[in-house]
């Protein structure tokens, strides 16, 4: 299935529902959100790359790209299984990558709200160690939501959120000015709180998903200080509970918060994305590793937003 023969099967903006494709690994459902996927094709010869992370099985040019491909049974058990002749390889596009993932079987897709999905509790899930976005329930089966943007991060790190970006910048004012942060994984939320610290934002608030940081924005909004509480909102797309659309949707339809600059970081924007939350009023969209960027966008973003603040009170 290539990318433009899923275009009917891709949501409206901000109704808080994910496209799940399921697949097998070893003998297990699990699941990736589809507007990750760019194709399904059969398994081919692979290239074995030297020194590669033992998860890598190496490199495989379907037409004239090169995809790393990603062993998922490996990953996952840390056992080298047989490769079956009827594998499937499940190539994705997140982060502006392309990479390759080894699974079994597809499964099917499923339609479901991200109410629907719960974390693991840490029974389960030790903190930064989760390797599952949630759980699902799809039709009969509990559907495992993998992270991808994690698996790829510990094989590659060089791929993700980079604090270096933040060192060149060299020193930077403090700056005060209350900011809202919206995400799920607790690895990333870490990164980006460590960079936006290093790039002299003092007062950050975090939120593990959209609805708490829903919660959060509806319990100040008749404040009479509202702005200077909460002066930006930064928000990843996927996350349990309530996604980063909704909260846009929700945010920018709100007579009272709609003057908060949203910035969508997420690992998904793509031009197709990128249309889906203009239209639902975001500020700015930016792909999840340009974290040098992000703090520019905010500069920009705040720097707006007070002159906006104090254009209203010279007004009065």
């Amino acid at each position: 299935m290539r990318h433009n023969e899923k275009e009917g099967i891709l949501l409206e903006s901000g109704t808080n529902e994910i496209e799940v494709m399921k697949f097998m690994v070893m003998g297990e459902f699990y699941g990736i959100n589809v507007a990750k996927v760019q194709e399904i094709i059969m398994s081919g010869k692979v290239k074995p790359m030297p020194h590669a992370n033992p998860s890598v099985e190496g490199i495989f040019k379907p037409r004239e790209e090169l995809i790393t491909v990603i062993n998922l049974a490996y990953y996952l058990s840390g056992e080298r299984r047989e490769n079956g002749p009827r594998d499937l390889f499940i190539v994705t596009n997140f982060n502006k990558m392309t990479v390759a993932f080894r699974v079994e079987s597809i499964e099917g897709i499923s339609r479901i709200s991200w109410k629907d999905i719960q974390k693991p509790d840490k029974t389960i899930a030790n903190g930064e160690e989760s390797v599952a976005t949630g759980i699902a329930q799809c039709g009969k089966e509990l559907v495992t939501i993998l992270d991808f943007e994690k698996i790829v991060a510990e094989i590659a790190p060089e791929t993700t959120i980079q604090v270096s970006e933040i060192e060149r910048m060299g020193d930077r004012p403090l700056c005060r000015c209350p900011i809202v942060v919206t995400e799920d994984s607790v690895l990333l939320s870490r990164m980006i709180n460590d960079s936006l610290e290093r790039a002299g934002f003092t007062e950050i608030k975090n939120f593990p998903n959209g609805q708490e940081a829903w919660d959060y924005l509806s319990s100040i909004r008749d404040d009479q200080d509202l702005y200077e509480k909460v002066n930006l909102v930064i928000t990843d797309i996927e996350m349990p509970e309530m996604d980063g659309h909704r909260l846009t949707k929700l945010i920018k339809d709100d007579e009272r918060l709609k003057k908060l600059p949203v910035v969508i970081f997420s690992s998904l924007v793509n031009e197709q994305m990128r249309q889906k939350g203009k239209e639902l009023g975001a500020d700015e969209q930016l792909s999840k590793p340009e974290i040098g960027h992000l703090v520019a966008v905010m500069d920009e973003l705040l720097a707006r937003f007070e002159r906006e603040m104090k254009g209203k009170e010279a007004d009065r």
